[in-house]
């Protein structure tokens, strides 16, 4: 791997930032430690292969109940986009919890796999544009 030490990046900063947000991604080694340095942009292609994905249900009242796929999340609304609104919004408050106590959180086998919709959130940071993009199947009452 094209390793670069992390003293020289120290040195450079300025120059590596520019390079990573104009040029291309670092990967950066200090002692032991090998880290990845990009802009959000290319984290954000790279996490766009993940979808939130939900069975949708229509309750006996006439209200939809979102389940998501990825994170055990559930909620309910009068309609599909208040509900859509709501899950965008679990979803994003989960992704920062998530992200607060991440040493606990990545280190649970039951939720290590949630680390790529954790930072897909994060990096769209807008509650209502996450419920617009999940996508609904409907469910089996």
């Amino acid at each position: 791997m094209l390793m670069e030490q992390a003293t020289a990046v120290r040195k450079k900063w300025s120059a590596v930032c520019d390079s990573v947000i104009h040029e291309k991604p670092k990967f950066i080694k200090r002692t032991r430690d090998k880290m990845w340095f990009s802009n959000l942009e290319t984290m954000s292609d790279i996490l766009q292969i993940y979808q939130f994905t939900a069975l949708k249900y229509i309750e006996d009242d006439g209200s939809v109940t979102l389940s998501l796929n990825e994170i055990d999340l559930i909620e309910n609304g009068k309609d599909e986009q208040e509900v859509r609104l709501n899950m965008g919004k679990a979803i994003f408050e989960y992704a920062l919890d998530y992200y607060n106590e991440y040493e606990m959180y990545s280190h649970s086998p039951n939720r290590k796999k949630h680390i790529p919709y954790i930072f897909k959130a994060l990096i769209i940071d807008n509650p209502e544009q996450i419920g617009d993009m999940i996508q609904c199947q409907d469910g089996k009452n």
